[in-house]
């Protein structure tokens, strides 16, 4: 396996003739500068001999189906190996769901995003392939950020693409974070990427970004670059910015952001989260409405067990709406304009 990396220099192609994982780990260094450790499947650490302070994670295909990130991703790793560009941050790709990946799904048999802190595990003793995989990942998260020196800067962006058209194309959810401001370096960060929309969360979750931002106080995201298509069916100069500014974060070039400014950015607030109760759940609007369609204060949303539910806010705009979804998961996130956010 090693040589096989060594001579192809295509990390994703070694993950996904070895889906469900490596025999055992390996490494090996990059002339006198990186040490590279290949601990299990989709899973790449790049060791600066000399690292500037921060600690990176990258994660992509979480859902098997969203491939641009994870050709993104697998673009950059190959730079890396190719010694294109040089690593002088610690940094760890995360490519997290292979079995999907090769079956051209979203899961093979649960949402893996929504199984994070510990939420593998329950109820206890029920596996499954995205199960065992959450679990794992939890481990190489703990694994990178606790074997680095305290006090270093903590970054986990989790790459995604929609189901779904956007009116903000690309766009990122800011885990809550109760007692600690929201960063305004970050938001402008995302903002010269091409993110140019910021979700604030009101409550905890169980997905991947969560968990880092919790546990181990990294700036997280999820970060939505666009939608969904088919592997080797995207275009890639729509990523142009984001890959350029990840490729500047990883080799510690200047970053030149702007100050931050809520003007040059989109700000929203969660204001809540819909679930499913019963099966009849059903949306009223179309299902190919854009996210951040917005509706005015009594519109019904949509229809569950003889009752309506209605836009409680003068106007709400909506995110991520899915009735297929099973009793007890969120079919919708609801929005409004983020008043006073607390950034600095």
């Amino acid at each position: 396996m090693l040589q096989a990396l060594l001579d192809s220099k295509d990390f994703l192609a070694l993950t996904l003739a070895n889906p469900e994982r490596l025999v055992d780990e390996f490494s090996f260094t990059l002339g006198e500068h990186t040490r590279v450790e290949v601990w299990d499947t989709g899973v790449i650490v790049f060791e600066p001999a000399q690292s500037e302070g921060k600690d990176i994670i990258l994660s992509c295909g979480v859902h098997g189906n969203e491939t641009a990130p994870i050709e993104l991703c697998n673009t950059l790793i190959k730079q890396l190996l190719q010694q294109k560009i040089i690593a002088k941050q610690r940094t760890l790709f995360l490519i997290g769901n292979p079995l999907a990946i090769n079956n051209g799904t979203r899961i093979i048999d649960e949402n893996m995003n929504r199984l994070f802190s510990g939420e593998h595990s329950n109820p206890p003793g029920l596996a499954n392939p995205e199960r065992v995989r959450a679990k794992k990942l939890e481990t190489y998260v703990d694994r990178f950020y606790t074997a680095a020196a305290e006090g270093r800067h903590r970054i986990h962006y989790d790459l995604h693409t929609a189901m779904r058209a956007s009116k903000h194309e690309k766009f990122a959810i800011y885990p809550y974070r109760p007692g600690r401001a929201f960063s305004g370096e970050q938001i402008m960060f995302l903002a010269a990427s091409g993110v140019d929309t910021v979700l604030f969360h009101h409550e905890p979750t169980t997905t991947f970004s969560y968990f880092s931002s919790e546990q181990y106080g990294a700036d997280a995201f999820t970060i939505e670059l666009g939608k969904v298509y088919p592997m080797g069916q995207n275009d890639m100069t729509r990523f142009i910015a984001a890959q350029e500014m990840f490729m500047r974060l990883i080799t510690a070039k200047p970053l030149e952001l702007d100050v931050f400014d809520a003007d040059k950015v989109n700000l929203y607030q969660v204001c809540r989260v819909i679930n499913k109760h019963v099966d009849d759940f059903e949306f009223t609007f179309a299902t190919d409405v854009e996210n951040f369609r917005s509706f005015p204060r009594g519109f019904v949303l949509a229809r569950e067990g003889g009752q309506e539910i209605k836009v409680e806010q003068e106007f709400e705009a909506i995110v991520f709406p899915n009735a297929k979804v099973p009793i007890g998961n969120r079919t919708v996130i609801c929005l409004i304009p983020a008043v006073n956010p607390n950034v600095r």
